[in-house]
């Protein structure tokens, strides 16, 4: 069986991949930013394993032989699911796979813009100022005594909540529904109310027609001033520009690891603001999460080839 990893793996992960040649699965590697290796690939692949660079209806076109399009990871905005199930070919994601990854990435994304590091780092490298700014001091704040409001509430804030609130943070939480099962962990509230009532908003969401700016211009202005936005989720649940505006204004601050258009092009406006943290989409990106991924894909793999169900499978 042929697979594309639409990936460029590290030795050790590239090692244990090969080792697969004894399972009948044959793994080639590409790059998601080589295009003319992909486009020699695909036609050949029968299993793709995708990261973040879209499949569409014409990649799906374009690889005849494709039996199966594992995702590696959660979020399935990037495949064009209608396309995939015309051709017949199944798709299979890996919830939860990331979560521990992610999870800590939104924490370190929280520390981070709460202390401004990003900025701090700068001025040290760049400048080789060792004290910060008189002007800044009022902008680092710790965790403790703020009140954290989580916009969706799976796997990430399930791992997150207790370490929250050991720190001395106060949970909020918005879900389409109350979950009782959070009672005592986090308290519901309506997502304005939420808005308003946070120190720190972290996004948690699958980016579908429904939640596609679901922070829009008005539900980003309701938030406190100088409070803390962080998206390890997908950038567009966030309304951008409205974002970029209000960042400019010195109204919020933001740590962001997801946009609505990447990769950043060099002029995008985040560069430029001292109250941004950036992470180029990285927040899955450790080497447990790939060796777990590519242990469930490779499962996928032997049962598509005894024609066992899949895991996890979509379509």
């Amino acid at each position: 069986m042929k697979v594309l990893f639409h990936f460029e793996p590290g030795p050790g992960l590239a090692s244990k991949i090969a080792r697969l040649a004894h399972e009948s699965i044959e793994v080639a590697f590409c790059a998601e930013s080589d295009e003319q290796r992909f486009s020699r690939l695909l036609p050949e692949a029968e299993v793709l394993w995708h990261v973040l660079k879209p499949v569409t209806a014409q990649t799906l076109a374009n690889a005849p032989k494709l039996r199966l399009v594992q995702k590696i990871g959660t979020g399935l905005n990037t495949i064009d699911i209608e396309a995939a199930r015309e051709r017949g070919i199944a798709v299979a994601n890996m919830p939860g796979i990331n979560a521990p990854a992610v999870a800590e990435m939104t924490l370190a994304l929280m520390l981070a813009g709460l202390r401004r590091l990003a900025a701090t780092d700068r001025l040290l490298r760049e400048d080789g100022r060792w004290q910060i700014p008189a002007s800044e001091l009022e902008h680092l704040c710790e965790v403790g005594g703020r009140t954290v409001g989580m916009v969706g509430f799976g796997a990430v804030p399930r791992r997150l909540a207790p370490i929250l609130k050991m720190m001395g943070a106060r949970l909020i939480y918005w879900t389409r529904l109350p979950k009782p099962e959070n009672e005592g962990i986090a308290e519901w509230r309506q997502l304005d109310s939420l808005m308003e009532e946070s120190d720190i908003v972290s996004l948690h969401l699958p980016l579908s027609d429904s939640t596609r700016h679901i922070l829009n211009r008005r539900r980003l202005e309701c938030m406190r001033e100088g409070a803390l936005l962080v998206n390890t989720a997908r950038g567009g649940l966030v309304e951008e520009t409205a974002l970029i505006d209000l960042l400019s204004a010195g109204r919020l601050n933001a740590a962001l690891d997801v946009f609505e258009d990447e990769p950043l092009r060099k002029s995008h406006p985040f560069f430029t603001l001292p109250n941004v943290t950036l992470s180029p989409h990285a927040a899955w990106l450790t080497s447990e999460t790939l060796a777990r991924s590519v242990t469930v894909a490779t499962e996928n793999c032997r049962r598509l080839l005894t024609g066992e169900p899949l895991l996890y499978q979509i379509v």
